[in-house]
């Protein structure tokens, strides 16, 4: 008589439920879109940092200029200002760059609309009273949504103040003002230091970290 094998005693991994299965896809996906955005910034900011240095040392020589038609006798004509090929260059890069942090920030929205839409489908089948075991660990499905509609808010305040230095950093005379915006666009005043640890705490609940 042949011998039984012993039992596996591996533990197997437990089958995901489709919607569980996408919570787990979207964790993945927000790792991928923050980190996009981060390079992007980056990007950002060495373009805009180049274009208040041009502006800043146009403003010396238009001051030099000027100096030196105060002490000239005669009184020339106002040169026309020259077309300056690399600023424009510049603020184009600015401003694409600005495009793919605006398609990042909305699919970032729909990531935290099918959260919404997958709480809700919970709800229906088991009722807002009833509780239901966790998906992975020890999260509710109505976390998951707390945390995507957070970053979600936080990335869309951020990308507004974005929108509004690239419209306005070219055409600032103001150097003050230049700074802080240059200041702004690094340090992402609306993306608050949480950010990074609702993100692993996520990334952890889904099993994509390890303890």
């Amino acid at each position: 008589m042949a011998a039984k094998s012993p039992p596996d005693s591996t533990p197997r991994r437990p089958v995901l439920s489709v919607s569980a299965r996408k919570i787990k896809d979207n964790a993945a996906d927000w790792h991928n879109l923050m980190m996009k955005w981060e390079r992007l910034n980056d990007n950002g900011f060495t373009t805009a940092n180049k274009i208040v240095n041009m502006r800043i040392s146009e403003q010396f020589q238009d001051n030099k200029l000027e100096i030196a038609c105060d002490n000239s006798a005669t009184e020339p004509e106002k040169p026309t200002p020259k077309y300056n090929e690399e600023l424009d260059n510049c603020c184009a890069q600015l401003l694409e760059t600005l495009k793919q942090m605006t398609k990042i920030q909305l699919k970032m929205e729909k990531l935290t609309s099918t959260t919404k839409a997958i709480c809700d489908l919970e709800t229906f089948h088991h009722g807002a009273g009833n509780c239901k075991a966790p998906f992975f660990h020890t999260w509710p499905t109505s976390y998951f949504y707390e945390v995507c509609l957070k970053l979600s808010e936080m990335y869309k305040k951020e990308l507004q103040l974005k929108q509004t230095i690239v419209q306005d950093i070219a055409h600032c005379a103001d150097q003050d003002v230049m700074l802080v915006y240059l200041s702004s666009w690094l340090y992402q005043p609306y993306i608050e230091n949480s950010s990074m640890l609702l993100l692993e705490a996520m990334l952890l609940e889904t099993g994509h970290r390890q303890c």
